[in-house]
């Protein structure tokens, strides 16, 4: 008999059987089975890539640009002020070098 897709229902009366007490307690005490045959262990990190997943805390800010670099930022790309922000974080990058 298949535990695992067998599903209790009480009796005719509303109550618990003792075959359903019985089969209850066999499944609180039954060992899961968590390993998984088809997933691979990882050993080869050679392809794996650092902070993937890392964003930056962001800070909203009042600032002013010129209207002519504000228009060339939203013509080159639709999220315009992630543009931005790439550009002075290579600019910031560019001048920490020379600064050390």
């Amino acid at each position: 008999m298949n535990m695992a897709k067998k599903s209790l229902t009480l009796s005719r009366t509303g109550r618990i059987t003792e075959d359903m007490k019985r089969e209850i307690n066999a499944l609180k005490h039954r060992k899961v089975d968590l390993s998984d045959p088809d997933a691979p262990e990882v050993t080869d990190w050679q392809h794996a890539v650092a902070r993937k997943f890392y964003r930056p805390i962001k800070q909203q800010i009042t600032i002013r640009i010129d209207a002519d670099v504000l228009d060339w930022f939203k013509h080159a790309a639709k999220k315009y002020q992630s543009l931005m922000n790439q550009a002075c974080r290579e600019y910031m990058k560019r001048h920490q070098k020379k600064e050390k």
